[in-house]
């Protein structure tokens, strides 16, 4: 069973919020998530994984299961749970092949295609979008909407999770459409509000 909410600590989004990955690790875990992807896509491999010790440290004593984007390799040396790997990364059966049996393997998704080998391949689980319009990834494909998710659903029988400008205000439409699970990143930085509480409000939602 994945969880509804898959919060993704990007680095280089809280960098420009001047917001440290310990801090929002910790108000992740107080808000009781339990599966966060960290996602840094210009550290250097010290970088990546003295923040995944940051990260593991935040969330220790708790079920929290910690997925790196991209690194398998690092993912192993960090002592996490699994890997995310995307369309120009590593293939999911090369990223098995690294992490091992009993880690996770994640992969994103595009379109019909790419959800049908997802599918038929070794991944846990099959990311979609991006769903709506995203501020968060400069080379983002084309926007998929509700439909996108729509079809992802009847293609894969694997837990579905769907990324791409999903914020409090839109999740509950994202499940309804065929989602087991959002992944949220900048949608949990609202002004005003901490994230620890918007977590809780997403939380919410889906029970």
């Amino acid at each position: 069973m994945i969880s509804r909410l898959y919060p993704i600590v990007d680095a280089g989004v809280l960098a420009r919020r001047r917001i440290s990955v310990a801090d929002f690790a910790r108000a992740l875990r107080a808000a009781g998530v339990t599966l966060v992807q960290y996602r840094d896509k210009d550290g250097s491999p010290e970088e990546i994984l003295r923040s995944a010790a940051v990260i593991r440290d935040a969330f220790a004593g708790t079920n929290c299961r910690l997925i790196l984007n991209d690194r398998a390799d690092l993912a192993v040396l960090a002592g996490w749970d699994g890997v995310h790997v995307g369309q120009q990364d590593l293939s999911p059966e090369d990223a098995r092949r690294v992490v091992g049996a009993s880690r996770w393997v994640g992969t994103s998704t595009h379109n019909d295609e790419q959800v049908r080998m997802a599918d038929a391949g070794c991944a846990d689980y099959v990311a979609v979008g991006p769903v709506f319009a995203t501020g968060t990834k400069l080379d983002a494909e084309p926007v998929i909407g509700l439909e996108g998710v729509r079809r992802a659903r009847a293609l894969t029988k694997k837990p579905l999770v769907a990324i791409g400008g999903i914020v409090r205000e839109n999740a509950r439409s994202v499940l309804e459409a065929g989602a087991d699970s959002v992944a949220v990143i900048s949608g949990l930085l609202v002004e005003d509000e901490s994230v620890q509480k918007v977590a809780e409000d997403i939380l919410q939602i889906f029970r």
